[in-house]
């Protein structure tokens, strides 16, 4: 009786050698490498896209409307010539600007980083960050509304005083920092109708820091921008018919890290802003973000000074 077992699967079957194995687990793992890695890419690029468009239509909606609020300084006033003693002048520079009895403190007022009045929040290394506060009065026949969405009625007698700084996010960590305006009311006289000295409405809600120049008409052929506390050192102070504005903007979405690096895609810690360059601190450069800096020239339109210069006339004597 032969006692040899017969192999049900036949004398050719075999199974994976254990090389066979390891070489099929290292393709595998190469391959769940590479889908990974174009994942995390297709990932990171996502972010930043989105983080790019953030930063553009923020920047655009909310310095047209910055803009558009600029343009409106000095309106209703019949004096064109703005400077720190125009009553109710456009640029508050001072309290005179704002009428005889009143006494609102300078850091409510516009101010540049470098005056002893102000110390503006900002995330760049050694430069504070500017504040801008304008005023006008509605003499169309139609309503306005002030930065805070106020409406303003038609031939209201208050002027709206306007105050443009940055300022702490709600709730949030000391980088994180907003452009905010808050809008109120004086009446002709000066006194305050509505204070301006509060919290406001969130114009960016992202920003680094914010700087203004004062456009200035020096002489016939020359327009100089100066901070506000150069201005009012100034012992002959030319009319100001131009506001220059700069804005570092970043997003609210962090980005994604370079595993391999450290670094975020598209992040930046330089920027130039109205001719200056502008590195973040050291906070803010931990933080990842898409960061962009914006500049902006509005001219007001209810400040225009004409300079007539060379005119001879064409006529000749009979």
């Amino acid at each position: 009786m032969n006692n040899d077992r017969v192999n049900p699967y036949g004398a050719e079957s075999s199974g994976f050698t254990l090389i066979e194995l390891m070489i099929a687990l290292v393709l595998g793992l190469l391959i769940s490498a590479a889908v990974i890695q174009v994942y995390i890419i297709s990932a990171r690029t996502s972010t930043v896209q989105q983080s790019a468009s953030e930063v553009q239509d923020t920047t655009i909606f909310a310095l047209q409307v910055l803009e558009d609020h600029i343009r409106l300084a000095n309106l209703g006033n019949p004096i064109s010539n703005i400077n720190d003693t125009t009553p109710h002048g456009g640029i508050v520079l001072t309290a005179n600007n704002l009428g005889n009895s009143n006494a609102t403190d300078a850091k409510y007022l516009t101010v540049s980083a470098d005056s002893s009045s102000w110390t503006g929040l900002s995330n760049i290394d050694g430069v504070e960050s500017d504040q801008l506060t304008l005023q006008y009065k509605n003499i169309t026949s139609a309503p306005l509304y002030d930065c805070e969405g106020e409406e303003i009625a038609s031939g209201s007698t208050d002027w709206v005083v306007e105050r443009y700084f940055v300022r702490l996010a709600t709730a949030g960590s000391a980088t994180d920092l907003v452009l905010a305006c808050a809008a109120g009311r004086v009446n002709e006289e000066g006194q305050i109708v509505t204070a301006f000295t509060g919290n406001g409405e969130v114009i960016i809600p992202a920003v680094d820091q914010f700087k203004v120049l004062l456009g200035t008409i020096t002489d016939v052929t020359q327009l100089s921008y100066l901070p506000a506390s150069t201005y009012l050192e100034l012992t002959d102070k030319p009319a100001i018919t131009t506001v220059k504005l700069g804005v570092i903007v970043r997003s609210t979405t962090p980005l994604l890290e370079d595993p391999e690096s450290g670094l975020a895609a598209a992040d930046k810690g330089k920027f130039l802003v109205l001719g200056a360059e502008q590195k973040l601190n050291t906070s803010s450069l931990s933080k990842k973000h898409y960061r962009r800096s914006y500049e902006s020239t509005i001219v007001l339109r209810s400040a225009r000074v004409m300079s007539v210069t060379g005119l001879k006339s064409n006529v000749t004597s009979q």
